[in-house]
Order: C-alpha cells, then sequence, then structure tokens
C-alpha cells in the first residue's frame, strides 16, 4: 500500500511468456499489494509462466477478445479486489516497472486522478527504438485529439497508465470497442467526466519480443482515433449524444 491506498498491477497479455518474468520481477512489490494477470487467448505458454511465477490472480479467455476485451476483464477483477489505484501495465517488457512508484504516489496524494507514462516527453520513444512512422503517426494524432478534445497531453497512445478506483467506476468502459482503440475511448470519457490527465517521462524499448500492431492494424486504429476526437467534440458541443459517455447504471 502507499499512503493507504491497495494499488494493484494489471498485465494484460497476449503471448507474452518470453517477457512476462522480467516484467514480472521489477514490479514494486514494497507499495504493490496484488498483480493481475488476464490471458487473451495466448497461443505460448503464458499462463503456465504466470502460474510459476507465483502470480495468485490469472485469468485466461478461451476465446480472444482484443486488447480492448482484455482490458475490461483486467478492470472489473481489479475493482473486485478492491483497488484503490490501478495500474495497466504491458507484460511485454516494453515499459519499466520502476515507474510505478511514480505514477502511483501522484494518485495516492490525491494530485491527479489518471497517470500516463509518456514516451514522448524527452527523447524515449526514438532513443528506445520507435519507428519512425509511428513517431510521426504518434504527433499527427495527438496534435488532433489536443484541438479536438481541448487539452495538452504529450501522446494519448501509451499503454502504460495508472487510474484510480473513482475513475474507473465513473466511466461506462464496456461500451468500449474490444479492439486498440479502446484506449483512446478511455481517455475520452476521462476528460469528459471532468477529470484531468497527469503525465510522466517513460523510456520505452523496442525489440523483437515487444509487442507492436503491424502497419495495417495501425491504420485502423488511426482512423478510429481520429473518430473518437470528432465523437468528444461534436458531443461536447451537444450536437450528438454518444454512448460513451452514458453513466453507468
Amino acid at each position: 500500500m502507499l499512503n493507504g491506498k491497495k494499488i494493484v498491477i494489471v498485465l494484460p497479455a497476449y503471448n507474452a511468456a518470453l517477457t512476462l518474468e522480467r516484467t514480472y520481477k521489477e514490479i514494486p512489490f514494497d507499495i504493490v499489494d496484488d498483480v493481475v494477470l488476464v490471458d487473451d487467448n495466448s497461443r505460448d505458454d503464458t499462463v503456465q509462466v504466470g502460474h510459476a511465477l507465483g502470480i495468485k490472480h490469472i485469468i485466461k479467455h478461451e476465446v480472444n477478445k482484443g486488447y480492448g476485451g482484455n482490458q475490461k476483464s483486467c478492470y472489473k477483477k481489479a475493482l473486485e479486489l478492491g483497488a484503490d489505484i490501478v495500474i495497466m501495465l504491458h507484460p511485454d517488457y516494453q515499459y519499466t516497472p520502476k515507474l510505478v512508484y511514480a505514477m502511483s504516489s501522484i494518485i495516492a496524494m490525491d494530485l491527479y486522478q489518471t497517470v500516463l507514462a509518456s514516451r514522448i516527453l524527452g527523447k524515449g520513444a526514438l532513443n528506445g527504438g520507435m519507428p519512425m512512422y509511428k513517431y510521426i503517426a504518434n504527433r499527427f494524432l495527438t496534435l488532433f485529439e489536443n484541438i479536438m478534445i481541448g487539452q495538452k497531453l504529450s501522446e494519448y497512445h501509451t499503454g502504460y497508465r495508472a487510474f484510480s478506483a473513482e475513475v474507473l467506476r465513473s466511466i461506462n468502459f464496456d461500451h468500449n470497442s474490444d479492439d486498440f482503440v479502446f484506449d483512446n475511448e478511455m481517455l475520452s470519457q476521462i476528460f469528459m467526466n471532468g477529470y484531468e490527465i497527469a503525465e510522466v517521462t517513460c523510456p520505452t524499448k523496442y525489440f523483437e519480443e515487444a509487442s507492436s500492431i503491424n502497419f495495417s492494424r495501425s491504420m485502423k486504429y488511426g482512423r478510429g482515433v481520429l473518430r473518437v476526437s470528432v465523437i468528444h467534440r461534436l458531443h461536447k458541443w451537444g450536437w450528438i449524444k454518444s454512448k460513451l459517455y452514458q453513466k453507468k447504471a
């Protein structure tokens, strides 16, 4: 715990057997109370590695539900465990678990309710090997989103995120896509609910075992990001009503 807050790390996994152990062993268990591993019907030994590491809370999807579908299972389980702070950490070792200290502290001290680990603040993305086309796309999409949503984030596309339980309970993430654009829909919902989002600088590593979507999936994701940004602006103006922003029953 940190400042009396229960911290739960969630690991949305797909074919992460080669990197899960390295990720898990860097988690700061002096403040982290529980770890949840959700395996999205991997074709490798991700679940077996999780059991060998002693992870108590493992959920295996019998069918692949997609990246967004995986996160839905992650957050529901974390809230079920009584988490006050939930941190999504990819088990592919692309992001360092050492930032859990900084990210959780910001929420535990009631400074912000959501924290993103940004690869763009500083030079972490390019120094870590982010492909140039992805970097350029990241910058363009982030600029468009900031204009449409009315914010000033350095990036919307990091997979390393921390949330208070209050935030997760306030947004209806069940309405979100089961695909990669889930991440952007969540941030749009958080902003629409009046929360601010903090960012911390994050080094990142691109290597063969790290997960990365291909060019065609990246294009689909980019179109989804543009759509979410436009929907956010039109909903805020009152021109449309989107189910993304419906309150939980």
